[in-house]
């Protein structure tokens, strides 16, 4: 691995005005303000039809799958938001794995999530904060060969946590969500 560590940042949410999309963004200044370049993914950028193994026969990975698969495979560790809607991680996140996790042409299933590192967070108009949805999909990153940092957050009453410029209004938040995404950071370039 280089120096400096690489690191993906993404939320499970296809919204324009995602609260999970401005989190993960104070995850990823963290990350950069501790040496990694991080490249910022949107999910709406890269839309898939819903995973199908017959459609996967006929056609193989879909374009967009393929794009993110290679920004994957170059990448070490993944920040990750994820908004819960019904308990769950959202459908989008979940078929972007899905997608991903299948084997292509010169790649191993699950290449592009074996020995990576994660970091998880997740924000909510409710009061839990999205914590349901980080405890599924870290089971889910762990099935994949995902190492999860045990660390992460969750924040509450999202639609009046943040201010208008996207940061966090409580400033511990803000700053243990910029951690959040250092440690990440700190953990891949100890492991280079």
């Amino acid at each position: 691995m280089p120096d400096k560590p690489k690191i993906i940042a993404l939320a499970g949410s296809t919204r324009t005005g995602s609260y999970n999309k401005m989190l993960v963004k104070i995850a990823a200044e963290g990350a950069r303000e501790s040496g990694a370049e991080v490249t910022y993914i949107d999910l709406k950028d890269y839309p898939m039809p819903l995973y199908d193994g017959d459609l996967e026969d006929k056609e193989g990975l879909p374009p967009n799958g393929r794009k993110l698969k290679d920004i994957f495979l170059a990448n070490q560790g993944l920040l990750i938001a994820s908004p819960e809607n019904n308990g769950s991680f959202t459908s989008v996140l979940k078929n972007t794995i899905d997608w991903l996790s299948r084997p292509v042409k010169g790649y191993p299933p699950l290449e592009c999530f074996v020995n990576k590192y994660a970091a998880l967070m997740g924000t909510s108009t409710g009061y839990w904060g999205a914590i349901r949805s980080l405890i599924q999909l870290r089971h889910v990153l762990g099935h994949i060969k995902v190492t999860v940092l045990p660390e992460h957050i969750n924040i509450p009453n999202a639609d009046d946590a943040f201010a208008n410029d996207g940061s966090l209004k409580d400033k511990k938040r803000q700053e243990s969500t910029k951690a959040l995404g250092r440690k990440l950071s700190e953990t891949l370039q100890k492991i280079g």
